[in-house]
């Protein structure tokens, strides 16, 4: 693989290792929270024996994306996912064996049993390919299973406990077509296909039991040479057929950067992702909300932390780096305002360490307010719904579409006040709508807190009686 690609891989590697460890160690990162007791949740593909018979997880992924190939493409692939190791903890006892035991404390460092994981990447060999033609590969690869020991040493010169750390193999295989596109054949579509094929046998189907056989966190990695990726979520009007063709099954492909780079994962992402630059490092915890995490291991106690820089050592850097952070990143960590403006037209950030950060002081106004903007104004503007001009006060009931969530589901039928029309940044108009009967509604007046519909959500009802 060259440089070229491997750098470009490198540019999507921030977005693709969230992806790959989301949720290893959740916070509060101590492996005796029952928030870490059910682990490994996305991109699971166990054995197909275990899959098939427990139904609970997959034992394949199918990634598929559109390629707007040149004269001629290359196309390389990259497979990441993690390999389940265990992690035990024994004792030393006084005939010179070992007892196995959930922790122990040595010397004041806590040790504890764990299941770590292992990085595994699987790089396909590249392929030529050709507008119009037919494109096929199959690669298989193996994970090798191995045991190793570590032992710990007591102050009086002995061995006080060991770690022994084990790992099961596991068998995978990667299948890629690439041919023309169905509805248009200048396009090429490129199917993925990832497959855990270890064999199983176990009669238990506890899920536990199989995650040592499995590929944990699957996503695969694409860069094309002499093409460009079309988006599927919002391919160009001449791409929209082909688009529709493809089919992603434990997948959702987006693009990297210029377009030259796909990153297809386990996690719904939009196109372009990026790791917000003031982040300091990873959280494994979803959203990675850096502030409220980073305050909440805070309020740990010494001995939850001893736990928690016990349990795994990227826990463990967690702790320190949240410990250690100077006042400047936690001010950089309380908000960021960031103006409009072309990709790749960014500053970079400052080095913390030559420069201190200074913040300017910006007095952001509400884009909708008349002083930015006097030819918008919610508390003025109307929208025509079944030739009906509604307008802040506007008797309406709600009627919730498919389009929204379950939350606003329940409020069908309802009788609501209008409190103002408002517009998006492209343009469409929202009508902002308190609920009658909600005895909290003079608050959230107060507060400026609404209920926003599409017009298309809400019927006018001008002749109810809205009270004094």
């Amino acid at each position: 693989m060259t440089t070229e690609v491997l750098d470009r891989f490198a540019a999507a590697r921030a977005v693709a290792d969230a992806v790959l460890y989301e949720g290893y160690v959740l916070y509060p990162y101590r492996a005796s929270s029952r928030k870490n007791q059910i682990r490994w949740q996305f991109g699971v593909l166990t054995p197909r024996a275990f899959s098939e018979a427990d139904g609970s997880e997959r034992w394949s992924m199918r990634t598929e994306c559109l390629i707007d190939p040149g004269l001629v493409s290359q196309l390389s692939i990259r497979i990441r996912c993690l390999q389940v190791q265990h992690r035990a903890v024994e004792v030393a006892d006084d005939d010179g064996g070992f007892v196995p035991v959930d922790s122990v404390e040595i010397e004041g460092r806590p040790y504890v049993e764990w299941d770590e994981a292992v990085d595994q990447v699987v790089d396909l060999t590249r392929l030529n390919l050709l507008p119009g033609d037919e494109t096929t590969l199959g690669e298989s690869f193996t994970f090798t299973g191995g045991e190793s020991t570590e032992l710990i040493p007591s102050s009086g010169g002995g061995v006080a406990a060991r770690i022994r750390r084990s790992r099961q193999p596991v068998e995978g295989r990667v299948n890629v077509v690439a041919r023309p596109a169905d509805g248009d054949g200048s396009f090429l579509k490129v199917t993925v296909t990832v497959e855990n094929v270890t064999g199983w046998s176990g009669t238990s189907a506890r899920r536990d039991d199989v995650m040592g056989h499995s590929l944990v966190a699957v996503h695969t990695m694409l860069a094309v040479d002499g093409g460009v990726f079309v988006s599927l979520l919002d391919p160009p009007d001449a791409a929209r057929s082909a688009a529709a063709g493809c089919s992603n099954e434990g997948a959702f492909p987006v693009l990297i950067g210029g377009g030259d780079v796909v990153l297809s994962s386990p996690i719904i992402l939009y196109d372009c992702p990026e790791v917000a630059p003031e982040s300091p490092g990873d959280l494994y915890d979803s959203t990675e909300i850096d502030e409220i995490l980073a305050l909440r291991v805070l309020t740990l106690t010494d001995d939850e932390k001893a736990e928690a820089r016990g349990t795994d050592p990227r826990a463990a850097a967690i702790i320190d780096r949240c410990d250690d952070m100077p006042p400047e990143m936690w001010e950089r960590l309380h908000g960021a305002v960031r103006a409009l403006h072309p990709a790749g037209d960014r500053d970079p950030l400052p080095d913390l360490e030559s420069e201190p950060l200074v913040e300017p002081v910006i007095e952001v106004a509400p884009w909708w307010d008349p002083e930015v903007d006097a030819s918008v104004d919610p508390w003025s503007d109307s929208v025509s719904i079944g030739g009906v001009e509604v307008t802040k006060g506007s008797a309406v009931r709600l009627r919730p579409s498919h389009r929204s969530d379950a939350q606003d589901l329940f409020l069908d039928g309802m009788a609501a006040t209008v409190a103002g029309v408002f517009k998006d940044v492209d343009g469409s108009q929202h009508v902002a709508v308190t609920i009658d009967d909600d005895p909290a509604t003079e608050e959230l007046n107060w507060q400026g807190r609404y209920l926003f519909f599409h017009p298309d959500e809400v019927d006018p009802t001008p002749d109810r009686d809205l009270g004094p």
